[in-house]
């Protein structure tokens, strides 16, 4: 499986939860990787991405300043840390290469008192 993601889990509001993605069987370090989510009822959106050797990332408005996208060749993962989390930021993580068009599973990310 190239992609494998992990660390979803119920977190209360304002909570903080770390994300990975390891990936294989393609050149990581040359990826550009996203993090996208899917909110129930709602069409999948990107969250985060990050280039492939340089690592310039870039964030949905939303998400700005609150979660960082971090990608580490030596061990082919990806992560995402969120931070202050909000009910609205509920769903399924998704991390995925665009240019190779592979999606992980998911990892289920919920944010509830």
């Amino acid at each position: 499986v190239p992609l494998v993601e992990s660390g979803g889990d119920l977190v209360q509001p304002g909570g903080s939860l770390t994300l990975s993605c390891t990936a294989s069987g393609f050149p990581f370090s040359a990826a550009r990787m996203n993090w996208l989510r899917q909110a129930p009822g709602k069409e999948r959106e990107f969250v985060a991405g990050i280039g492939g050797q340089v690592g310039t990332a870039r964030y949905a408005d939303s998400v700005l300043g609150l979660f960082t996208i971090s990608k580490f060749n030596h061990n082919n993962t990806l992560y995402l840390q969120m931070n202050n989390l909000k009910p609205e930021d509920t769903g399924v993580y998704y991390c995925n290469s665009p240019a190779r068009n592979l999606w992980g599973q998911g990892t289920q990310v919920t944010v509830s008192s």
